[in-house]
Protein backbone atom coordinates (compact mmCIF):
# COMPACT_ATOMS: atom_id res chain seq x y z
CA UNK A 1 0.00 0.00 0.00
CA UNK A 2 1.24 3.58 -1.10
CA UNK A 3 -0.30 6.89 0.10
CA UNK A 4 -1.52 8.91 -2.90
CA UNK A 5 0.51 11.97 -2.16
CA UNK A 6 3.33 9.63 -3.11
CA UNK A 7 2.17 8.22 -5.83
CA UNK A 8 0.37 11.92 -7.28
CA UNK A 9 4.56 13.46 -6.97
CA UNK A 10 4.90 15.23 -9.54
CA UNK A 11 1.61 14.70 -10.82
CA UNK A 12 -0.46 17.35 -9.11
CA UNK A 13 0.17 19.78 -6.42
CA UNK A 14 0.51 17.92 -2.91
CA UNK A 15 -2.24 20.82 -1.54
CA UNK A 16 -4.99 20.33 -4.00
CA UNK A 17 -5.20 16.73 -2.32
CA UNK A 18 -8.36 15.79 -0.51
CA UNK A 19 -6.68 12.95 1.53
CA UNK A 20 -3.14 12.85 1.13
CA UNK A 21 -2.25 10.10 3.86
CA UNK A 22 -5.21 7.94 2.37
CA UNK A 23 -3.66 4.69 1.55
CA UNK A 24 -3.74 3.12 -1.89
CA UNK A 25 -3.66 -0.76 -2.61
CA UNK A 26 -3.48 -1.04 -6.19
CA UNK A 27 -3.25 1.25 -9.58
CA UNK A 28 -6.28 0.51 -12.30
CA UNK A 29 -7.31 1.76 -15.61
CA UNK A 30 -10.12 -0.74 -16.50
CA UNK A 31 -13.26 -0.65 -14.14
CA UNK A 32 -13.19 -3.77 -14.53
CA UNK A 33 -10.58 -5.06 -12.17
CA UNK A 34 -10.81 -2.57 -9.50
CA UNK A 35 -10.23 -3.39 -5.95
CA UNK A 36 -11.03 -2.02 -2.85
CA UNK A 37 -8.76 0.98 -2.00
CA UNK A 38 -7.69 1.27 -5.85
CA UNK A 39 -6.59 4.70 -7.47
CA UNK A 40 -8.51 4.65 -10.95
CA UNK A 41 -7.22 6.05 -13.99
CA UNK A 42 -10.13 7.59 -16.37
CA UNK A 43 -7.68 7.11 -19.54
CA UNK A 44 -8.88 7.93 -22.75
CA UNK A 45 -8.37 5.11 -24.96
CA UNK A 46 -8.55 4.39 -29.16
CA UNK A 47 -11.91 2.05 -28.11
CA UNK A 48 -13.09 3.81 -25.18
CA UNK A 49 -12.83 6.68 -22.69
CA UNK A 50 -12.23 5.67 -19.08
CA UNK A 51 -14.81 8.57 -17.93
CA UNK A 52 -17.24 6.89 -18.25
CA UNK A 53 -16.40 4.15 -16.20
CA UNK A 54 -15.83 6.44 -13.35
CA UNK A 55 -18.79 5.63 -11.00
CA UNK A 56 -18.94 1.84 -12.16
CA UNK A 57 -14.96 2.03 -10.72
CA UNK A 58 -16.64 3.80 -7.46
CA UNK A 59 -19.29 1.01 -6.91
CA UNK A 60 -16.53 -1.37 -7.17
CA UNK A 61 -14.46 0.38 -4.49
CA UNK A 62 -12.12 2.63 -5.62
CA UNK A 63 -10.96 5.03 -3.35
CA UNK A 64 -9.42 8.03 -5.87
CA UNK A 65 -9.86 8.97 -9.47
CA UNK A 66 -7.54 10.60 -11.72
CA UNK A 67 -9.25 12.15 -14.66
CA UNK A 68 -9.08 15.15 -16.89
CA UNK A 69 -12.42 16.26 -16.40
CA UNK A 70 -14.42 15.78 -13.61
CA UNK A 71 -17.78 14.68 -13.11
CA UNK A 72 -20.75 17.14 -12.30
CA UNK A 73 -21.90 14.33 -9.33
CA UNK A 74 -18.85 13.57 -7.22
CA UNK A 75 -19.38 11.25 -5.10
CA UNK A 76 -18.16 12.14 -1.14
CA UNK A 77 -15.10 10.79 0.85
CA UNK A 78 -13.89 10.14 -3.12
CA UNK A 79 -10.91 11.98 -4.20
CA UNK A 80 -11.03 13.29 -7.36
CA UNK A 81 -7.19 14.33 -9.09
CA UNK A 82 -7.59 16.39 -12.50
CA UNK A 83 -4.80 16.30 -14.56
CA UNK A 84 -4.12 17.45 -18.46
CA UNK A 85 -3.27 13.66 -19.30
CA UNK A 86 -4.56 10.60 -17.61
CA UNK A 87 -2.39 8.38 -19.73
CA UNK A 88 0.70 10.53 -18.61
CA UNK A 89 -0.30 10.61 -14.78
CA UNK A 90 -0.59 6.82 -15.11
CA UNK A 91 2.97 6.41 -16.15
CA UNK A 92 4.61 8.54 -13.56
CA UNK A 93 1.97 7.22 -10.91
CA UNK A 94 3.28 3.64 -11.82
CA UNK A 95 6.75 4.54 -11.31
CA UNK A 96 6.08 6.24 -8.06
CA UNK A 97 3.88 3.29 -7.02
CA UNK A 98 6.62 0.34 -7.54
CA UNK A 99 9.69 2.84 -5.68
CA UNK A 100 11.20 3.91 -9.73
CA UNK A 101 12.25 0.63 -10.49
CA UNK A 102 13.82 1.78 -14.02
CA UNK A 103 16.61 3.61 -11.36
CA UNK A 104 17.73 1.05 -9.77
CA UNK A 105 18.86 -0.93 -13.51
CA UNK A 106 20.12 -0.52 -16.61
CA UNK A 107 17.49 -0.26 -19.00
CA UNK A 108 17.72 -0.14 -22.38
CA UNK A 109 15.14 0.26 -25.18
CA UNK A 110 14.95 -0.16 -28.88
CA UNK A 111 12.62 1.25 -31.30
CA UNK A 112 12.11 0.83 -35.11
CA UNK A 113 10.15 -0.96 -37.35
CA UNK A 114 12.09 -3.84 -38.14
CA UNK A 115 14.32 -5.76 -35.81
CA UNK A 116 13.38 -4.98 -32.64
CA UNK A 117 12.43 -8.42 -31.54
CA UNK A 118 16.09 -9.79 -32.38
CA UNK A 119 18.01 -7.20 -31.16
CA UNK A 120 16.30 -7.15 -27.51
CA UNK A 121 16.78 -10.87 -27.25
CA UNK A 122 20.44 -10.70 -28.54
CA UNK A 123 21.42 -8.15 -25.67
CA UNK A 124 19.29 -10.63 -23.40
CA UNK A 125 21.57 -13.62 -24.08
CA UNK A 126 24.71 -11.81 -24.40
CA UNK A 127 24.41 -9.92 -21.12
CA UNK A 128 22.96 -13.70 -19.59
CA UNK A 129 26.40 -15.33 -21.04
CA UNK A 130 28.46 -12.38 -19.96
CA UNK A 131 27.23 -13.31 -16.35
CA UNK A 132 24.62 -10.64 -15.44
CA UNK A 133 20.80 -11.18 -14.51
CA UNK A 134 18.75 -9.65 -16.78
CA UNK A 135 15.45 -9.04 -17.63
CA UNK A 136 13.41 -8.72 -21.22
CA UNK A 137 10.60 -7.26 -22.56
CA UNK A 138 9.63 -8.49 -25.99
CA UNK A 139 6.81 -9.42 -28.81
CA UNK A 140 7.86 -13.12 -28.08
CA UNK A 141 7.81 -12.96 -24.61
CA UNK A 142 9.26 -11.72 -21.20
CA UNK A 143 11.92 -13.00 -19.36
CA UNK A 144 13.54 -12.17 -15.70
CA UNK A 145 16.91 -14.66 -15.64
CA UNK A 146 15.42 -18.17 -16.54
CA UNK A 147 11.71 -17.13 -15.66
CA UNK A 148 9.70 -16.86 -19.08
CA UNK A 149 6.53 -14.57 -18.92
CA UNK A 150 3.96 -14.43 -21.73
CA UNK A 151 3.91 -10.97 -23.47
CA UNK A 152 0.32 -9.96 -24.52
CA UNK A 153 1.98 -6.78 -26.17
CA UNK A 154 5.44 -5.35 -27.91
CA UNK A 155 5.28 -2.63 -24.61
CA UNK A 156 3.25 -3.73 -21.55
CA UNK A 157 1.14 -1.04 -20.14
CA UNK A 158 2.71 1.39 -17.41
CA UNK A 159 1.55 -0.60 -14.74
CA UNK A 160 2.54 -3.91 -15.81
CA UNK A 161 5.32 -2.85 -17.29
CA UNK A 162 6.77 -1.36 -14.28
CA UNK A 163 5.96 -4.22 -11.79
CA UNK A 164 7.66 -6.48 -14.29
CA UNK A 165 10.67 -4.12 -13.53
CA UNK A 166 10.10 -3.93 -9.84
CA UNK A 167 10.39 -7.72 -9.91
CA UNK A 168 13.44 -7.72 -12.27
CA UNK A 169 14.94 -5.46 -9.21
CA UNK A 170 13.75 -7.65 -6.13
CA UNK A 171 15.50 -10.76 -7.98
CA UNK A 172 18.61 -9.12 -8.60
CA UNK A 173 18.60 -8.02 -12.36
CA UNK A 174 21.51 -5.56 -13.57
CA UNK A 175 19.60 -5.20 -16.91
CA UNK A 176 16.81 -4.65 -18.61
CA UNK A 177 16.38 -4.36 -22.55
CA UNK A 178 12.93 -4.27 -23.92
CA UNK A 179 11.30 -3.33 -27.16
CA UNK A 180 9.55 0.21 -27.57
CA UNK A 181 6.60 0.23 -29.75
CA UNK A 182 5.18 3.32 -31.69
CA UNK A 183 1.90 2.92 -29.89
CA UNK A 184 3.25 2.47 -26.61
CA UNK A 185 5.74 5.88 -26.81
CA UNK A 186 1.99 7.96 -28.14
CA UNK A 187 0.19 6.14 -25.56
CA UNK A 188 2.49 7.17 -22.25
CA UNK A 189 3.46 3.24 -21.85
CA UNK A 190 7.01 4.23 -20.87
CA UNK A 191 5.95 7.72 -19.62
CA UNK A 192 8.09 8.00 -16.29
CA UNK A 193 10.52 4.91 -17.14
CA UNK A 194 14.28 6.18 -16.65
CA UNK A 195 16.35 4.71 -19.79
CA UNK A 196 20.31 4.06 -19.55
CA UNK A 197 20.16 3.74 -23.41
CA UNK A 198 17.90 4.15 -27.06
CA UNK A 199 18.87 2.50 -30.14
CA UNK A 200 17.18 2.79 -33.54
CA UNK A 201 16.94 0.36 -36.16
CA UNK A 202 14.88 1.99 -39.03
CA UNK A 203 11.79 3.12 -40.01
CA UNK A 204 9.37 1.63 -43.08
CA UNK A 205 5.99 1.82 -43.41
CA UNK A 206 3.97 0.35 -41.28
CA UNK A 207 1.05 1.02 -38.21
CA UNK A 208 -0.62 3.82 -40.50
CA UNK A 209 -3.96 2.49 -39.46
CA UNK A 210 -2.95 4.08 -36.22
CA UNK A 211 -0.88 7.23 -36.58
CA UNK A 212 -2.48 7.72 -39.96
CA UNK A 213 0.37 9.47 -41.67
CA UNK A 214 3.96 8.59 -42.23
CA UNK A 215 5.58 11.58 -40.88
CA UNK A 216 3.24 11.12 -37.26
CA UNK A 217 5.02 7.65 -37.16
CA UNK A 218 8.07 8.96 -37.46
CA UNK A 219 7.46 11.50 -34.68
CA UNK A 220 6.43 8.71 -32.64
CA UNK A 221 9.53 7.44 -32.45
CA UNK A 222 11.34 10.26 -32.46
CA UNK A 223 9.96 11.31 -29.24
CA UNK A 224 11.53 8.28 -27.50
CA UNK A 225 15.14 9.70 -28.20
CA UNK A 226 13.50 13.37 -27.85
CA UNK A 227 13.39 12.65 -23.54
CA UNK A 228 16.19 10.44 -23.28
CA UNK A 229 18.42 12.16 -20.10
CA UNK A 230 21.97 13.53 -20.80
CA UNK A 231 23.02 10.87 -18.88
CA UNK A 232 21.81 7.90 -21.23
CA UNK A 233 23.34 7.01 -24.64
CA UNK A 234 21.44 7.30 -27.89
CA UNK A 235 22.34 5.25 -31.03
CA UNK A 236 21.45 5.28 -34.21
CA UNK A 237 21.33 3.49 -37.63
CA UNK A 238 23.64 6.01 -39.49
CA UNK A 239 22.32 4.17 -43.23
CA UNK A 240 18.36 4.45 -42.36
CA UNK A 241 17.77 8.03 -43.73
CA UNK A 242 15.58 9.08 -40.77
CA UNK A 243 18.64 7.63 -38.77
CA UNK A 244 20.16 11.32 -38.04
CA UNK A 245 16.68 12.71 -37.58
CA UNK A 246 15.94 10.38 -33.85
CA UNK A 247 19.15 12.27 -32.72
CA UNK A 248 18.30 15.99 -33.73
CA UNK A 249 16.95 16.96 -30.25
CA UNK A 250 18.33 14.07 -28.29
CA UNK A 251 20.46 15.58 -24.80
CA UNK A 252 21.50 12.00 -24.60
CA UNK A 253 25.58 11.01 -26.16
CA UNK A 254 24.73 10.57 -29.66
CA UNK A 255 26.31 7.42 -31.26
CA UNK A 256 26.28 6.20 -34.72
CA UNK A 257 25.97 2.38 -36.48
CA UNK A 258 25.94 1.51 -39.81
CA UNK A 259 27.48 -0.78 -42.47
CA UNK A 260 27.71 1.50 -45.70
CA UNK A 261 28.43 5.03 -44.24
CA UNK A 262 31.35 6.20 -41.73
CA UNK A 263 30.20 5.74 -38.10
CA UNK A 264 31.19 5.36 -34.58
CA UNK A 265 30.29 1.59 -35.30
CA UNK A 266 31.06 0.25 -38.48
CA UNK A 267 31.04 -3.32 -40.19
CA UNK A 268 31.35 -4.88 -43.13
CA UNK A 269 29.32 -8.34 -44.78
CA UNK A 270 32.34 -10.89 -45.80
CA UNK A 271 30.14 -13.60 -46.67
CA UNK A 272 26.59 -14.09 -46.36
CA UNK A 273 24.94 -17.81 -46.68
CA UNK A 274 22.57 -19.89 -44.68
CA UNK A 275 24.96 -21.05 -42.26
CA UNK A 276 25.09 -17.73 -41.47
CA UNK A 277 27.42 -14.46 -41.78
CA UNK A 278 30.84 -13.82 -41.60
CA UNK A 279 31.39 -9.76 -40.51
CA UNK A 280 34.34 -7.68 -40.13
CA UNK A 281 33.50 -5.46 -37.04
CA UNK A 282 35.93 -3.06 -35.34
CA UNK A 283 38.77 -5.15 -37.26
CA UNK A 284 37.51 -8.48 -36.33
CA UNK A 285 36.36 -10.92 -38.87
CA UNK A 286 33.70 -13.00 -36.82
CA UNK A 287 31.34 -15.72 -37.85
CA UNK A 288 27.84 -15.43 -36.58
CA UNK A 289 24.84 -17.93 -36.80
CA UNK A 290 22.33 -15.50 -37.46
CA UNK A 291 21.68 -14.64 -41.96
CA UNK A 292 21.26 -11.58 -43.90
CA UNK A 293 22.04 -8.59 -44.34
CA UNK A 294 19.24 -7.36 -41.83
CA UNK A 295 20.94 -8.97 -39.14
CA UNK A 296 24.12 -7.87 -40.38
CA UNK A 297 22.42 -4.39 -38.38
CA UNK A 298 20.88 -6.32 -35.77
CA UNK A 299 24.18 -7.83 -34.74
CA UNK A 300 26.56 -4.46 -35.19
CA UNK A 301 23.44 -2.33 -33.02
CA UNK A 302 24.07 -5.35 -30.30
CA UNK A 303 27.74 -5.02 -30.16
CA UNK A 304 27.59 -1.49 -30.26
CA UNK A 305 24.90 -0.94 -27.33
CA UNK A 306 27.19 -3.87 -25.24
CA UNK A 307 30.43 -1.73 -25.85
CA UNK A 308 28.65 1.30 -24.64
CA UNK A 309 27.60 -0.27 -21.52
CA UNK A 310 31.47 -0.89 -20.65
CA UNK A 311 31.57 -4.57 -21.77
CA UNK A 312 34.94 -5.91 -22.80
CA UNK A 313 34.86 -5.59 -27.12
CA UNK A 314 36.54 -8.55 -27.92
CA UNK A 315 34.79 -11.19 -25.17
CA UNK A 316 31.31 -9.51 -26.64
CA UNK A 317 32.04 -10.87 -30.11
CA UNK A 318 33.33 -14.25 -29.05
CA UNK A 319 29.98 -15.01 -27.02
CA UNK A 320 27.78 -12.66 -29.87
CA UNK A 321 28.91 -15.21 -32.59
CA UNK A 322 27.81 -18.53 -30.69
CA UNK A 323 24.23 -16.90 -29.81
CA UNK A 324 20.91 -18.10 -31.91
CA UNK A 325 18.25 -15.24 -33.16
CA UNK A 326 14.86 -14.85 -31.78
CA UNK A 327 11.67 -17.49 -32.35
CA UNK A 328 10.11 -16.82 -35.86
CA UNK A 329 13.05 -14.94 -37.46
CA UNK A 330 14.71 -16.25 -40.43
CA UNK A 331 13.85 -19.97 -39.03
CA UNK A 332 14.41 -22.47 -40.96
CA UNK A 333 14.22 -25.94 -41.68
CA UNK A 334 15.21 -28.55 -44.73
CA UNK A 335 13.41 -31.02 -46.07
CA UNK A 336 14.84 -34.55 -46.59
CA UNK A 337 14.40 -33.63 -50.58
CA UNK A 338 16.27 -30.69 -49.49
CA UNK A 339 13.54 -28.28 -50.06
CA UNK A 340 14.83 -24.89 -47.54
CA UNK A 341 11.67 -23.81 -45.58
CA UNK A 342 11.51 -20.19 -43.61
CA UNK A 343 9.16 -18.73 -41.27
CA UNK A 344 9.88 -15.10 -40.40
CA UNK A 345 7.44 -12.79 -38.59
CA UNK A 346 8.24 -10.01 -41.58
CA UNK A 347 5.27 -8.44 -41.97
CA UNK A 348 5.47 -5.34 -43.68
CA UNK A 349 6.95 -4.17 -47.15
CA UNK A 350 10.21 -3.26 -46.28
CA UNK A 351 10.65 -6.82 -44.01
CA UNK A 352 9.45 -8.84 -46.76
CA UNK A 353 11.96 -7.32 -48.93
CA UNK A 354 14.51 -7.76 -46.66
CA UNK A 355 14.12 -11.47 -46.08
CA UNK A 356 13.47 -12.17 -49.81
CA UNK A 357 16.90 -10.00 -51.41
CA UNK A 358 18.45 -12.35 -48.18
CA UNK A 359 17.25 -15.37 -50.01
CA UNK A 360 18.15 -13.99 -53.48
CA UNK A 361 21.80 -13.21 -52.34
CA UNK A 362 22.02 -17.01 -51.32
CA UNK A 363 20.42 -18.53 -53.95
CA UNK A 364 22.51 -19.93 -56.42
CA UNK A 365 19.82 -19.00 -59.25
CA UNK A 366 18.27 -22.25 -60.45
CA UNK A 367 15.89 -22.78 -57.62
CA UNK A 368 12.04 -21.54 -57.33
CA UNK A 369 11.26 -19.18 -54.47
CA UNK A 370 7.68 -19.55 -53.36
CA UNK A 371 6.64 -17.14 -50.82
CA UNK A 372 3.02 -17.70 -48.80
CA UNK A 373 1.64 -14.51 -47.35
CA UNK A 374 -1.14 -12.72 -45.61
CA UNK A 375 -2.08 -9.62 -43.97
CA UNK A 376 -3.44 -8.92 -40.74
CA UNK A 377 -6.72 -7.78 -40.69
CA UNK A 378 -7.97 -4.65 -38.52
CA UNK A 379 -4.63 -2.87 -39.29
CA UNK A 380 -2.99 -0.91 -41.72
CA UNK A 381 -4.90 -1.63 -44.91
CA UNK A 382 -2.31 0.69 -47.25
CA UNK A 383 0.35 -1.56 -46.87
CA UNK A 384 -1.56 -4.78 -48.19
CA UNK A 385 -0.86 -3.68 -51.97
CA UNK A 386 2.77 -3.48 -51.57
CA UNK A 387 2.82 -6.08 -49.66
CA UNK A 388 1.92 -8.42 -52.38
CA UNK A 389 3.82 -6.59 -54.93
CA UNK A 390 6.88 -6.99 -53.13
CA UNK A 391 6.37 -10.52 -52.77
CA UNK A 392 5.86 -10.62 -56.66
CA UNK A 393 8.73 -9.16 -57.39
CA UNK A 394 11.26 -11.30 -55.57
CA UNK A 395 9.38 -14.78 -55.75
CA UNK A 396 8.95 -17.36 -58.91
CA UNK A 397 5.52 -17.92 -57.06
CA UNK A 398 3.41 -15.89 -54.56
CA UNK A 399 0.71 -17.73 -52.67
CA UNK A 400 -1.62 -15.35 -50.61
CA UNK A 401 -3.59 -16.39 -47.91
CA UNK A 402 -4.43 -15.50 -44.46
CA UNK A 403 -2.53 -13.94 -41.85
CA UNK A 404 -4.40 -12.75 -38.50
CA UNK A 405 -7.72 -11.90 -40.04
CA UNK A 406 -9.10 -10.72 -37.00
CA UNK A 407 -12.98 -9.06 -37.46
CA UNK A 408 -12.26 -8.80 -41.36
CA UNK A 409 -13.00 -11.36 -43.83
CA UNK A 410 -10.03 -13.38 -45.37
CA UNK A 411 -11.17 -12.93 -48.84
CA UNK A 412 -11.12 -8.95 -48.37
CA UNK A 413 -7.99 -8.47 -47.31
CA UNK A 414 -6.75 -11.13 -50.24
CA UNK A 415 -8.50 -8.81 -52.52
CA UNK A 416 -7.06 -5.49 -51.14
CA UNK A 417 -3.69 -7.46 -51.65
CA UNK A 418 -4.43 -8.47 -54.90
CA UNK A 419 -4.83 -4.52 -56.00
CA UNK A 420 -0.80 -4.06 -56.08
CA UNK A 421 -0.21 -7.11 -58.36
CA UNK A 422 0.28 -6.03 -62.00
CA UNK A 423 -1.13 -7.97 -64.92
CA UNK A 424 2.46 -9.34 -65.31
CA UNK A 425 2.54 -10.33 -61.81
CA UNK A 426 -0.87 -12.32 -61.72
CA UNK A 427 0.85 -15.15 -64.03
CA UNK A 428 3.14 -15.94 -60.27
CA UNK A 429 0.11 -15.52 -57.89
CA UNK A 430 -2.73 -17.07 -56.60
CA UNK A 431 -4.60 -17.00 -53.63
CA UNK A 432 -5.41 -19.80 -51.08
CA UNK A 433 -7.44 -18.48 -48.19
CA UNK A 434 -7.13 -21.27 -45.43
CA UNK A 435 -3.52 -20.60 -44.45
CA UNK A 436 -2.48 -24.40 -43.75
CA UNK A 437 -4.06 -25.53 -47.09
CA UNK A 438 -1.55 -22.72 -49.02
CA UNK A 439 1.35 -23.89 -47.09
CA UNK A 440 0.40 -27.75 -48.34
CA UNK A 441 0.41 -26.23 -51.69
CA UNK A 442 3.20 -24.43 -51.65
CA UNK A 443 5.19 -27.34 -50.25
CA UNK A 444 3.51 -29.49 -52.54
CA UNK A 445 5.03 -26.90 -55.77
CA UNK A 446 8.23 -27.34 -54.47
CA UNK A 447 11.06 -29.03 -55.95
CA UNK A 448 14.14 -30.40 -54.11
CA UNK A 449 16.73 -26.85 -53.45
CA UNK A 450 13.77 -25.06 -53.84
CA UNK A 451 12.57 -22.39 -50.96
CA UNK A 452 9.85 -21.52 -48.97
CA UNK A 453 9.29 -18.46 -47.18
CA UNK A 454 6.38 -18.38 -44.53
CA UNK A 455 5.81 -14.51 -44.13
CA UNK A 456 4.10 -13.11 -41.40
CA UNK A 457 3.29 -14.78 -38.40
CA UNK A 458 6.71 -15.89 -36.81
CA UNK A 459 6.93 -16.91 -33.78
CA UNK A 460 2.97 -16.59 -33.22
CA UNK A 461 1.02 -19.96 -32.11
CA UNK A 462 -2.18 -19.71 -32.88
CA UNK A 463 -4.58 -17.44 -35.75
CA UNK A 464 -7.11 -14.91 -34.91
CA UNK A 465 -10.54 -15.06 -36.59
CA UNK A 466 -13.15 -13.28 -35.23
CA UNK A 467 -12.28 -12.86 -31.97
CA UNK A 468 -11.27 -16.35 -31.37
CA UNK A 469 -7.29 -17.59 -31.30
CA UNK A 470 -6.81 -20.77 -32.99
CA UNK A 471 -3.93 -23.07 -32.50
CA UNK A 472 -1.37 -22.30 -35.22
CA UNK A 473 1.98 -22.75 -35.69
CA UNK A 474 3.70 -21.87 -39.20
CA UNK A 475 6.77 -24.15 -38.49
CA UNK A 476 4.91 -26.92 -36.77
CA UNK A 477 2.87 -27.10 -39.82
CA UNK A 478 5.95 -26.49 -42.44
CA UNK A 479 7.41 -29.42 -40.27
CA UNK A 480 4.80 -31.89 -40.63
CA UNK A 481 4.68 -31.07 -44.48
CA UNK A 482 8.28 -32.01 -44.98
CA UNK A 483 8.01 -35.29 -43.04
CA UNK A 484 4.96 -36.17 -45.46
CA UNK A 485 7.12 -35.05 -48.46
CA UNK A 486 9.97 -37.48 -47.16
Amino acid sequence: MKLLKDICAGITDPALLKAPEQGITALVFDSRKVVAGSLFFAVRGTLADGHQFIDQAITAGAAAIICETIPENQVPNISYIQVENAAAALGFAAANFYDHPSGKLKLVGITGTNGKTTVVTLLFKLFRDLGYKCGMLSTVENRINNEVIPATHTTPDPIALNQLLHEMVELGCDFAFMEVSSHAIVQHRITGLNFTGGIFSNLTHDHLDFHKTFDEYLKAKKTFFDELPDTAFALTNLDDRNGLVMLQNTKAQQKTYALKSMADFKARIIENQFGGLLLNIDHHEVWFKLVGSFNAYNLLAVYAAAVLLNQDQEKVLTVLSRLSGAEGRFDYLISSKKVIGIVDYAHTPDAVQNVLSTIKDIRKGSEQVITVIGCGGDRDKTKRPVMASVACDWSDKVILTSDNPRSEEPDQIIRDMEAGITPDQHRKAFAIADRKEAIKAACHLAQPDDIILLAGKGHEKYQEIKGVKYPFDDKQILAEQFKLMS
